[in-house]
């Protein structure tokens, strides 16, 4: 199993201390180090965030102060997984805990996942995903969500590579905003 804490993409854990096989990893032109983001990382998840949100169409009304609040506070909401090459953030994975009252156990949904262009096609969107599939299966989660849009075929098919299966049982449904404080009355 992978290390919670950081890993280097290329290198089985046992060879944690060798990084031998790193240099034989395919495509790989720098090491990548993945890791759990600290709140000193918050300015460079807020700019990835801005960027994904950018690709996506939309827009981002969280400031670094609502990162810090929720993500590295006394209770923490969501986590996030960095991806760096020598020394420069090139993408993250935001994740949160969700829990099955029928399995009884903890899950992980990914939220967030971007790779900055300069470093796609070399794997390290799928490093971050099995880094945060082998750290739920570390914390004793039993499953590993993720809503993909639906005009998003690059995504959904990347999923599905992952081992990720289509859940076509379920739609989502959301209260935000107005609604949720009409619900609220």
């Amino acid at each position: 199993m992978l290390p919670a804490s950081v890993i280097f993409i290329g290198v089985r854990h046992r060879d944690a201390c060798t990084f031998a096989r790193a240099a034989a990893w395919g495509s790989m032109r720098a090491m990548t180090r993945l890791r759990l983001a600290t709140a000193a990382d918050v300015a460079d998840d807020q700019a990835l965030i801005r960027e994904l949100a950018a690709f996506e169409g939309g827009s981002v009304r969280s400031t670094p102060d609502d990162l810090l609040r929720d993500g590295f506070g006394p209770q923490p909401r969501f986590e996030v997984l960095l991806a760096e090459e020598a020394g420069a953030v090139v993408g993250m994975l935001v994740f949160f805990p969700v829990y099955s009252t029928w399995e009884g156990r903890p899950g992980v949904m990914i939220h967030d996942l971007f790779v900055r262009s300069p470093a796609r096609g070399r794997g390290i969107a799928k490093a971050l995903v099995r880094h945060l599939a082998a750290l739920a299966v570390e914390r004793g989660c039993t499953r590993m969500d993720v809503n993909v849009l639906d005009w998003n075929e690059p995504a959904r098919r990347f999923y599905q590579a992952c081992g990720l299966v289509l859940d076509s049982g379920w739609l989502r449904h959301r209260a935000a905003g107005a609604d949720l404080r009409r619900l609220a009355e």
